[in-house]
């Protein structure tokens, strides 16, 4: 009866809400086996083999073949837990105006349960049985190396925040309305940030508003562009050329401006064809 109830209702599920179970399940997917997901597992392997080598946290007394298998095994299950609580609390969080709460979510949603994971294996493995009073001892560890790992990974997956273009008969980007009269009507080149003030390069010459400039990027989607600095947002219509100095990557702009691209978003940028 039970099987013939579940079928029926799964027949009469509208086709709204199986498209919406499919999407769910697509992107849970896409999360965890996806291009930056692959490249947190790489590191979190790399990590672990290199904490089973040094013996950390005390496990030097145990052969080195099963320090590799407790380390990385601990330190990927980490990973699959951190992407599944990327996905929880959305990567957007990186990208607005508090990256710190952002990263203090997700190294509290991964310690508090993950505490409890190290030490059913950890006892498992070393101590042939399970004692709930050492419970507490395995907390500082595992939040040690999971703030060590999220620093890791967020640096190794940093992205930049991208706008895009809006269609057509959609209205201008709001960002536009800010600007000063005698650049009105004016192409947006970049925006770059000064203290408290954001400097306007545009076909029109510069000018200075103020804003800050994560706010700024919000208003800029309906424009193509990216992040390419911490203090820099460029159209990618106005970039002409690209070179390297001093090791870095530097965007040419149309009216003379360079824009540096910074380590941490050069890969990025480079793979979405900036340069």
């Amino acid at each position: 009866m039970g099987g013939l109830v579940s079928q029926s209702s799964l027949r009469q599920t509208p086709p709204s809400v199986r498209e919406r179970l499919a999407d769910a399940v697509h992107a849970s997917r896409t999360a965890l086996l996806g291009r930056d997901a692959m490249r947190g597992y790489l590191v979190s392997g790399g990590a672990g083999v290199f904490l089973a080598l040094i013996g950390a946290l005390g496990s030097y007394h145990a052969p080195i073949l099963t320090r590799l298998v407790y380390w990385v095994g601990l330190c990927l299950a980490g990973a699959v837990v951190g992407t599944g609580v990327t996905q929880l609390i959305g990567r957007e969080g990186r990208a607005d105006g508090n990256p710190w709460l952002y990263g203090l979510l997700t190294v509290v949603l991964i310690t508090v349960p993950f505490t409890g994971v190290v030490w059913f294996v950890s006892e498992a493995l070393f101590n042939r049985g399970l004692r709930v009073e050492t419970l507490p001892r395995y907390l500082l560890p595992v939040l040690v190396v999971t703030v060590a790992m999220t620093a890791l990974n967020f640096l190794v997956q940093r992205r930049p925040i991208e706008t895009h273009a809006a269609p057509k008969g959609a209205p201008a980007p709001r960002f536009l309305d800010r600007f000063p009269p005698k650049l009105r009507g004016a192409e947006l080149h970049a925006v770059e940030a000064e203290d408290h003030y954001l400097r306007l390069h545009t076909s029109r010459g510069q000018d200075l508003i103020l804003m800050r400039l994560a706010d700024a990027v919000t208003e800029l989607e309906g424009i193509e562009g990216a992040q390419t600095h911490r203090s820099w947002w460029v159209a990618k219509a106005a970039v002409e050329d690209a070179r390297r100095g001093d090791g870095r990557a530097v965007l040419s702009l149309k009216g003379g401006v360079e824009a540096p691209v910074s380590r941490a978003y050069a890969k990025a940028l480079r793979e979405a064809g900036w340069f």
